[in-house]
């Protein structure tokens, strides 16, 4: 996770407190009209961190974070957070915000107006944030919350869950619909709660290289399964992509017991994603002497296409970089 030094001095002050299970998923499963949605997932996010979520379009990843927020029953399994059991619990509820991807305010209120609901319902509200906030986001108290764009709407949503001082936070697409700006300024939240809180975060994002950015751990879902679930550095480390060319081009055949996920030609450079260590794939290639030999790391997005290619998946024309 990319944070400053300033904010790795303030998680370093209390090191166990981190360390701590604050979301444990087990044996989840969720269906709808006898089609499970999510189909005994096991997932773990522990306090004062960034978790990702990630999956292909219908995985599941909505369901799973409205029955983490309380919103669903599960079927089957248990959702705890700190401990405690989710669903129709007040308690837990109080300590924990969800902003859906589907934003709903009451109609006509405005944000100050939202801002005394809110105030209402949660019992940690902070007031002083409340207004320290709007100099960032910048958008007037008397401004008619559904008279606002998209994105402004969006911000709102981000302002009030701020400042109702969770301990966990779950998150379906924030910053869907923010400039580049605002988006930095988002994240930029995000990592000063975990920092000086230990605030728990799970989000969800089709932006992979917004994710790749924010997060500590990443969950892949795929048919409501959990497929992956790694530590982010772990995983990029774990697959790579080889560019390389060999005097003779039949040897590559040689290269035997390495995990390949794809394979590319172009011209005489062949270019393979290959899952294992660093290590391990320079010595294979090297013993052939190759006249091109690059080991090159993955992006989240590209580790993404291959995981899924891999679990069958379907994925058209990939064009590497």
């Amino acid at each position: 996770m990319m944070i400053n030094e300033t904010m790795i001095d303030e998680r370093l002050r209390d090191e166990t407190m981190f360390g701590e299970k604050m979301i444990e998923v087990k044996g989840l499963t969720k269906g709808y009209e006898g089609v499970n949605a999510i189909d005994g997932v096991d997932l773990t996010v522990n306090r004062g961190s960034i978790y990702g979520l990630l999956g292909s379009n219908g995985a599941g990843k909505t369901t799973l974070l409205k029955t983490l927020a309380g919103l669903y029953r599960q079927d089957r399994g248990e959702v705890l957070i700190g401990g405690e059991k989710v669903y129709e619990n007040t308690k837990i509820k109080d300590r924990m915000i969800f902003i859906s991807d589907a934003l709903y305010f009451f109609p006509s209120y405005t944000i100050e107006e939202m801002g005394c609901f809110y105030g209402r319902m949660y019992s940690n509200w902070n007031e002083q944030r409340f207004r320290e906030l709007q100099k960032i986001f910048k958008i007037d108290f008397n401004r008619k919350i559904n008279q606002l764009s998209k994105g402004m709407t969006r911000q709102v949503g981000i302002w009030l869950g701020l400042s109702t001082m969770a301990e966990v936070m779950i998150l379906d697409e924030p910053l869907d619909g923010l400039d580049s700006v605002m988006r930095k300024n988002v994240k930029n939240l995000l990592f000063q709660d975990v920092a000086e809180r230990g605030v728990t975060i799970i989000i969800s994002s089709h932006n992979l290289r917004e994710l790749e950015d924010l997060c500590d751990y990443v969950g892949i879902l795929h048919k409501g399964k959990m497929v992956i679930e790694r530590d982010m550095d772990d995983l990029k480390r774990d697959v790579h992509k080889v560019q390389f060319a060999l005097k003779d081009p039949e040897n590559s055949g040689e290269i035997s017991g390495l995990e390949v996920l794809h394979k590319e030609k172009k011209g005489s450079v062949q270019v393979w994603i290959i899952r294992g260590g660093h290590g391990e794939i320079e010595k294979r290639f090297k013993s052939l002497s190759p006249a091109i030999l690059d080991i090159l790391p993955l992006t989240l997005e590209e580790v993404f296409i291959y995981e899924m290619g891999d679990q069958d998946y379907e994925i058209d024309q990939i064009l590497l970089r």
